[in-house]
């Protein structure tokens, strides 16, 4: 009697199957990457298109006095100017308007209680802590 010996079978190789809402999320980031590439592109156009129609000098009136300067620079320099006007005022409005924290233990709830608080102690007032 002789034993048959089967040969074994080998199974192929199969890569984990990507399921479908990692899938959509990919095609998703990269459909956000290709819509950033084409607005900086076009951006970059606006913005030549902008250098070139206003390259003309044009006089500026200032308080006390007057200048000549070419016009895209001053679309530029006001546009910097701005942006730079914005996020200060962001900064501002944001440490005025954040929550203030409490001295010592930190509040557990996240609400502030004003009998615990530094200020609204007696010894705050007296410290000139109002």
């Amino acid at each position: 009697m002789q034993i048959e010996s089967h040969p074994q079978q080998v199974l192929p190789h199969t890569e984990r199957v990507e399921p479908r809402g990692e899938r959509l999320r990919r095609h998703g980031h990269r459909t956000r990457l290709y819509s950033l590439a084409f607005s900086l592109v076009a951006l970059i156009i606006v913005l030549i298109a902008l250098v070139v129609a206003n390259t003309r000098q044009v006089k500026l009136s200032w308080v006390a006095g007057s200048g000549h300067a070419s016009l895209v620079w001053i679309i530029l320099a006001s546009a910097v100017l701005g942006w730079l006007l914005g996020i200060v005022t962001s900064v501002v409005f944001r440490a005025r308007t954040r929550r203030r924290r409490t001295m010592g233990r930190p509040d557990p709830v996240g609400w502030l209680d004003p009998a615990t608080t530094v200020a609204a102690t007696p010894a705050g007032r007296e410290a000139g802590c109002a």
